[in-house]
């Protein structure tokens, strides 16, 4: 590939999804809940934009080691960027007061979990690290984009009575107990890019546009290049909200022309 490529959408079903995929999709009365885009072999990353009608389970991500144990998988960190929220949209992350990990089983099991979890409201523009191990949950009304790992393993804790399967032992074995910072700020770099999320498995940058823009790579291997706002043309092709753009390394310089203003997100793992 030496080209940049628009990657194709994957549509994802879900109990908790919402038809307000609008305006980075078309409306739909399928309950939307991720949206996938992906080019494993290229990148070991996924890319999702994610709908929440109403909350997800309580939940938790295994880090490498014991994910390739148990799972033949890599393990699962993550962020998320807020894109919307509704009145009083929140998350979870972490716990409000230590625990233990039996307090936390006996917790999961009875429901009791859901209000030991430290809840933040949330507002678009924010960014929060979810680290493996880290404790989590998205409530109703939010639209984010999630920028992961490459992997698809969750453990389940509580998941409000739904008839899905929890993984007690195996969350147990892998959850956090602690506590969570919140929102990161975000940093401005040196290239003029914000740093919203950084980790050894990606870096994440986002930038505002109202004028021509020409786009270099700042990564050993490919770069993922989401339009979150905006429209207009990318190296001589359109481009729109909700598209994700493969970007080769060795790409050279790529013009970028808003037709007004444009906010577009690129994620690349680090180099080492």
């Amino acid at each position: 590939m030496s080209s940049p490529e628009r990657i194709p959408p994957v549509f994802l079903d879900k109990i908790w999804g919402s038809t307000r995929i609008d305006p980075w999709f078309t409306p739909t009365d399928r309950r939307i809940g991720e949206v996938w885009f992906s080019r494993e072999r290229d990148i070991p990353l996924l890319f999702k934009f994610i709908f929440t009608e109403q909350a997800l389970s309580v939940q938790v991500h295994p880090g490498d080691e014991f994910a390739r144990m148990h799972e033949n998988s890599a393990g699962k960190t993550e962020m998320w960027h807020i894109l919307r929220a509704d009145p009083g949209g929140r998350l979870a992350l972490g716990f409000r007061e230590p625990i233990t990990p039996q307090q936390m089983r006996a917790a999961s099991v009875s429901g009791e979990i859901e209000e030991m979890l430290n809840w933040f409201e949330v507002k678009p523009g924010e960014t929060y690290m979810v680290e493996a191990g880290t404790v989590h949950a998205l409530g109703a009304g939010l639209a984010l984009v999630e920028i992961q790992q490459f992997s698809d393993v969750t453990y389940r804790l509580y998941d409000y009575g739904r008839p899905r399967p929890l993984h007690l032992d195996k969350a147990m074995a892998v959850a956090n107990t602690g506590s969570h910072q919140g929102a990161q700020p975000p940093e401005t770099s040196a290239n003029g890019w914000q740093i919203i999320g950084e980790s050894r498995y990606f870096r994440t940058e986002i930038r505002s546009l109202s004028g021509s823009f020409d786009y270099r790579t700042e990564a050993s291997g490919p770069e993922l290049m989401a339009v979150l706002a905006g429209h207009g043309s990318f190296g001589g092709e359109d481009f729109r909200a909700g598209e994700v753009w493969m970007i080769p390394a060795e790409a050279e310089a790529l013009p970028i022309e808003p037709n007004a203003t444009a906010t577009i997100l690129r994620t690349f793992v680090p180099r080492p």
